[in-house]
């Protein structure tokens, strides 16, 4: 997978990793790849639901050691 850009919002709180990814989003082009980085348990359906609503693909998520870590392509 070909990261494009990464996003750490860790230690932010609902909305804000929903709000940065938003304004990240906007600056890329179609098709790449961003990778977001986050320790707000919400996060999980925050940004899950935000990529499906915007038009976007979630390509993978995990979590590792309390961070949860989204790939999101743009569409």
């Amino acid at each position: 997978m070909n990261i494009t850009k990464l996003l750490d919002a860790k230690g932010l709180a609902c909305p804000m990793p929903v709000v940065r990814a938003r304004k990240t989003m906007k600056e890329m082009e179609i098709g790449e790849i961003l990778e977001i980085q986050a320790t707000d348990k919400g996060s999980m359906a925050d940004l899950t639901a935000w990529a499906k609503s915007s038009g976007h693909e979630m390509v993978d998520q995990k979590e590792e050691a309390g961070v949860f870590t989204f790939y999101i392509k743009k569409g």
